[in-house]
């Protein structure tokens, strides 16, 4: 299974619709004839940042690219389990022949999830889930993300027998949504090996009015951090704040996931470091997988694309188009061969 894996990888690792001869050609030989027209829908947390239009950039792309119908929906925020519960319903009105959930909570509907499983098949997508009864999911290890940043931090200050530490300030995300408990551990088992410490911690939804809240309350709270890390909505809005700071009172800000902003803070020398699940190609690969099911074609149950860290230094060899969607994207809601 390991050499199966890693050929899907450096498969996927090139551009998502720009692949090279081969694979394109191996794609179209896989185009969905009108006759046995494959029909997806996928729900979504939410379409407000850059990382979720990213993902239904690459989705929507390789629909268009594989001959399929495709539907989108979105809750409209973490805390809209129920919402998001009625669109997977709604999916099912609209005889989608596999389900993608974006889930909006790690355990909420794992059980309806598990259960609906059983009669359509359903894919995780991106956000992990409590229940392992899926057909198969895309998406990274959350977990690995949090250790990921943890990692950077730990080999820029190694462990030392100094008892005066590095002060960071965590901003994972909601609570119970998405993956914030997952990178919250993984992010606090790689600092065990580095003069880095996490002073606090701050949960809260992705939405700038929250999150500027936190930033603030944060702000007035410490006067000698030497770190913000968190979500890339925290880390886009601490830049215009800390200016407002004397340059020795600026902490340096790191993201654990990319968006468009975070990209151009990390140009400008704004943002200390990023990593990237490379959103645009997990979602082209949510959609191979799905669409290779129900041809009957292999996939691979649990599949990602590999997680890269971002830094100025790294950006001349960075393969944007596989994170980011273009500028003038905007969201599409439907595919219609």
């Amino acid at each position: 299974m390991k050499p199966l894996f890693l050929f899907i990888t450096l498969l996927f690792n090139l551009p998502a619709w720009a692949a090279a001869n081969e694979s394109q050609e191996t794609i179209q030989s896989q185009t969905v004839h009108s006759q046995d027209r494959v029909r997806l829908c996928a729900v979504y947390p939410h379409l407000k940042d850059s990382y979720w239009l990213s993902i239904n950039f690459g989705m929507t792309e390789r629909a268009k690219q594989r001959g399929i119908s495709l539907k989108v929906l979105e809750a409209g925020g973490y805390q809209n389990s129920q919402e998001q519960w009625t669109q997977i319903e709604q999916c099912l009105q609209w005889q989608a022949d596999a389900i993608l959930v974006g889930a909006v909570y790690y355990k909420q509907l794992s059980i309806k999830l598990a259960e609906l499983n059983k009669t359509v098949p359903l894919f995780g997508l991106v956000n992990e889930v409590t229940t392992t009864n899926l057909t198969g999911r895309t998406g990274v290890s959350w977990y690995q993300m949090g250790a990921k940043l943890g990692q950077f931090l730990s080999n820029k200050h190694p462990k030392t027998t100094s008892k005066t530490k590095l002060k960071l300030v965590w901003f994972p995300g909601p609570k119970a949504g998405g993956g914030s408990e997952q990178a919250t551990l993984g992010l606090q088992e790689a600092l065990k090996n580095s003069d880095v410490e996490i002073v606090s911690i701050k949960y809260g939804f992705n939405n700038k009015m929250r999150q500027f809240s936190l930033l603030s309350e944060t702000l007035a709270e410490f006067s000698d951090l030497d770190y913000l890390a968190g979500n890339a909505v925290m880390a886009e809005m601490a830049i215009g704040e800390l200016v407002k700071l004397e340059e020795h009172q600026r902490p340096q800000i790191l993201s654990h996931y990319l968006s468009h902003g975070v990209y151009r803070g990390i140009k400008r020398g704004k943002i200390l470091m990023a990593n990237t699940d490379q959103m645009v190609l997990q979602g082209a690969m949510a959609i191979d997988q799905a669409t290779d099911y129900l041809l009957k074609l292999a996939i691979i149950k649990n599949q990602g694309p590999e997680i890269l860290t971002l830094t100025k230094e790294r950006l001349a060899q960075f393969p944007t188009e596989q994170s980011l969607s273009p500028s003038y994207f905007k969201p599409v809601y439907s595919v219609n061969p």
